[in-house]
């Protein structure tokens, strides 16, 4: 977790630097800067490229790879440069494979409906009835959310379609 915040901490700064440059008042400099953040981006890429290709090269090269996937860091990274190895859809259906037992536990579920063009379309279940129906539909809501994004940073849009089935009735016994 804290390798997550240090690189979340890292690209706030990043973006803050951006919004710095982009407000500068003499236009060379922002021409300059952005040419250098995108060279650098760059060569980061063409060697995470040639590093990923070295690996796969290697026997277990391609087990290497999939736990490469796996890492959010390293997975972000992946992301950033268009070289992760696994689809939207993939990392998509993963993260809701992973969140079905909570989602579950919660009386609830998640299904992938589609994706096009980043767009990506749900459909969640939850239970209807008791008190905290809307907080719970919130929740559940939030939740797949969160993972989607977490798991696809490059989804565009999530669109949800929320469907209740009824609690089932409980018995209370009075003595």
């Amino acid at each position: 977790m804290p390798e997550k915040r240090e690189f979340q901490a890292r690209t706030e700064r990043i973006e803050e630097l951006v919004r710095i440059l982009e407000g500068a008042e003499d236009p060379k400099i922002h021409a300059v800067a952005l040419e250098l953040m995108q060279s650098v981006m760059e060569l980061h890429g063409v060697g995470l490229e040639k590093m990923l290709e070295l690996v796969a090269q290697n026997s277990g090269g391609e087990h290497l790879i999939d736990e490469f996937a796996q890492d959010d860091l390293i997975s972000s990274l992946l992301l950033l440069h268009d070289l992760h190895p696994d689809d939207i859809e993939t990392r998509v259906l993963r993260a809701l494979d992973r969140l079905r037992p909570n989602l579950q536990s919660q009386g609830g579920d998640a299904e992938l409906l589609g994706i096009e063009d980043g767009l990506i379309r749900l459909r969640i279940h939850g239970m209807s009835g008791g008190g905290c129906h809307s907080s719970s539909a919130a929740t559940l809501k939030s939740e797949v959310e969160d993972a989607i994004y977490q798991a696809a940073p490059d989804a565009i849009q999530i669109m949800t379609e929320e469907v209740e089935h009824p609690r089932p009735a409980q018995l209370v016994t009075l003595k």
